[in-house]
Order: C-alpha cells, then structure tokens, then sequence
C-alpha cells in the first residue's frame, strides 16, 4: 500500500572528523577531535574511534583531552565541509526537488508520491547512501526512512554509524513505544524530568497516559509529548527557497582528459540538473561548470543563459560552450554542471526573435521524456547521443555516469 507521506532523513556520520580522514589518510583509524587546543574551547566533532572515550560534542576540550590523550586535534576547515556538504545536497537534490537542510551535515527530505519514479522507500534508501559515499569519495551517511519527520529523524540516529532504517507508517507507534522519553524531539533535561516524576520512562509510556491528564500537569509540553508518542507529525519539509543553484556532479572511477571525453558527462549531467529545474517549476538564468582536476583543484567556469531555460539542451548547449574556456587536456576525476539565478517558470520571458520554434521543440521532447521515466523508471529512455558516447568509450549501453 502507498504510503501517504514519504520522509527520509539523512545524517552525515562524524561528518568533520570523516571529512579530516578522507582527506587525510594517515588520519584513518585512529581517535579524532575537531577543534582548537585551546583550554576554553570545546569538541566540535569527535570521530568514531574516539566516541569509546567516553567524547563527544560540544565537551570542552580540555575534558576531552584527559578522557583521551591519545586524540589527534585537527583545527576545523569550514570552507572545506562547506563544499562537500554541497555535493551531498546536490545528491539529495537529485532525488527530489523537496530537501530541507538542518546543518551542513543532516537533512530532511520529502519522496512522498515518487515510488514509482525511485522505487520503495528501502530501495530509495539504499540508492541514497551509495550515491552520497559515490559523489563523496567515500562518507558514509545514515538513514532513517518513515510516515513524518520526527520518527524519520529517531530511525537515522538509532543505527548509526553508517544505519539504514525504515519504519512503515502503520508500525511507527510501535516502533517509538518502548524507547527511552530522551528521544522525544524538543524535550530537555527539564522536560524529561518532569516526564519521570509523572512515572512516565518509555514513549510507550507518554503514548498510553491520558493526554487531558498529560496536558493538565505539563501544559503546552503534555500535548506535544503526547503526540508525538502518537507519531503525529504534520510538519512539511520545507525546501530551501533561498537556494541559489541546482547541480548535479559526478566523481568518476577514472580520470579523463579531452573534450570528447568529458562532454557525454556533461551531457548526463546537464539533463539532470534541467530535470530538476522542472520538477521544482524553475528556469536558470545561467549555467556553471565544474571540473575537478586529478590533483583535487576545482576549476570553474560560468556564462549567462538568455532567455532562462531549463531545457537540457539548452543547458548542454551553453556548458558545452564553457568546456572552451578549460584546458582539457589535464585529467579530471569530478565533472558538474549547476544552473544558478534561478527564477518561477512562471515568470514571464522575453521571447525570441529566431528559434522559437525550436525552443518548443525541446521542451515538448524534455516533457515527454520526463514523463516516460516517472512511468517506467530513470533508465527506460535514453538520448542517442549518450548511446554513441557509451560505444565510444567502451562503456555498457546505460552505464554512463549513474545516477
């Protein structure tokens, strides 16, 4: 039976220790605090290893320290979880057009009404953590998927690190009842010893009481405990509206070089982020693309796009345009393409003197296809030219970059 809300959320695991052990492998496997080794500083994300230790956020360090003098301290690189939190909500955004960013690290996000796009909601889950660690290089992400966002966000923390987690709709009540009253979202210290002077221990416990009772006693709080024992969540995810591009890229298994090369990439990825544009009713007034050499330098380039489009060929067109201003004979081992200056498709645009027709065309066949993959799945159709790059370069007929 369909579920009548789809929430998945995503929480990034350790993400600035993992981001430090990536980058640096020397760094693997061993007891990790990010922060300054300062006395009046605190941890500001202890790895896995270090966790035993008994550390963990927002300790000060100095505490953190005794607890583990073996740890390695490693000053925070912001500018650097910045960009790889990018790339993952770009991995978000190519799922649906719905994401709701809580940190760098964790977000909501909304696939109610795309199973016969994506699949069921474990098949969903599953895709989403291999793309992440896929467009990551290796980060590892957990994810609870379920019927609202408060059982959706319980389910990704319960099985961390690296936890999948789906709860149906009609079992989150039963899922919730015999968890401690500390997993109830918004309760503090406070709140939670209120809960037990009531001899209340167990969501199941909040979730039998009688809620008048409950509301008499605790007020404001006593209805909102009580609903959420119930699993009653209502809140929508609210999709970042202040977002300032949609992109989509791609870490490859093996550099390439030459424009030949890197075009079918762009291609792939010029029609997702166009895809994306449309689910969200958006056309781009420019389009950027971005190549990341094998030596980790990111280069970018970006030209304007008139009138906004949010065609794939009109996005490929203009990227293809750009990939003039690179020198393509280095390797590269990320290719991306982001529409920014977004606008309503609404919005009315200047028409065009020549090529209208054209224009039509395209969005007529981009519509078509869109609605061929919501039907039969993204891999059902495919352009000819992504077919002639695939025998080109050796590749098996649909294994282009995947998605």
């Amino acid at each position: 039976m369909p579920w009548p809300r789809i929430i998945l959320h995503a929480d990034m695991d350790a993400f600035y220790a993992s981001v430090e052990q990536l980058d640096n492998p020397a760094l693997r496997g061993k007891p990790l605090l990010i922060g300054v080794d300062h006395p009046r500083s605190v941890v500001s994300t202890a790895s896995y290893e270090a966790r035993p230790f008994g550390v963990g956020s927002a300790m000060p360090m100095v505490e953190a320290k005794r607890r583990c003098p073996q740890a390695i301290i490693v000053p925070p690189r912001m500018q650097r979880y910045a960009e790889v939190s990018e790339q993952i909500m770009t991995v978000f955004g190519d799922f649906s057009p719905r994401v709701e960013p809580l940190s760098l690290d964790e977000a909501f996000v909304d696939l109610t009404g795309a199973e016969r796009l994506l699949g069921p909601p474990d098949v969903v889950a599953r895709n989403v953590k291999a793309a992440v660690k896929r467009a990551t290089g290796g980060l590892n992400v957990s994810v609870g998927v379920s019927g609202c966002k408060y059982v959706a966000k319980v389910a990704s923390d319960i099985r961390k690190p690296d936890g999948l987690l789906v709860v149906a709709p009609e079992d989150m009540v039963t899922f919730l009842a015999p968890l401690p009253i500390s997993r109830l979202w918004g309760v503090g210290k406070r709140g939670e010893e209120l809960l037990r002077n009531l001899d209340l221990r167990t969501i199941g416990d909040v979730a039998a009481a009688d809620p008048l009772w409950l509301k008499q006693r605790l007020g404001s709080l006593g209805a909102h405990v009580w609903a959420l024992a119930h699993a009653d969540d209502p809140r929508p995810v609210v999709a970042d509206r202040d977002a300032q591009s949609i992109g989509s890229e791609e870490t490859l298994d093996v550099d390439v070089s030459g424009r030949a090369a890197i075009e079918p990439y762009v291609l792939r990825a010029a029609d997702r982020v166009a895809r994306r544009l449309r689910r969200a009713g958006l056309r781009a007034g420019g389009v950027r693309v971005k190549l990341k050499t094998h030596k980790f330098q990111n280069l970018t380039r970006q030209g304007v796009l008139r009138p906004p489009a949010n065609s794939s060929a009109a996005l490929y067109e203009e990227a293809c345009h750009l990939l003039a201003h690179f020198d393509v004979s280095q390797r590269f081992r990320l290719i991306g393409v982001a529409a920014y200056d977004l606008q309503p498709e609404s919005a009315p645009i200047q028409g065009l003197l020549f090529g209208e027709t054209a224009r039509k065309k395209n969005d007529k066949l981009d519509r078509a296809l869109d609605n061929l993959r919501e039907r039969f799945g993204k891999g059902a159709v495919q352009r000819g030219s992504e077919l002639g790059a695939a025998e080109r370069f050796g590749l098996p007929t649909g294994k282009l970059p995947e998605e």
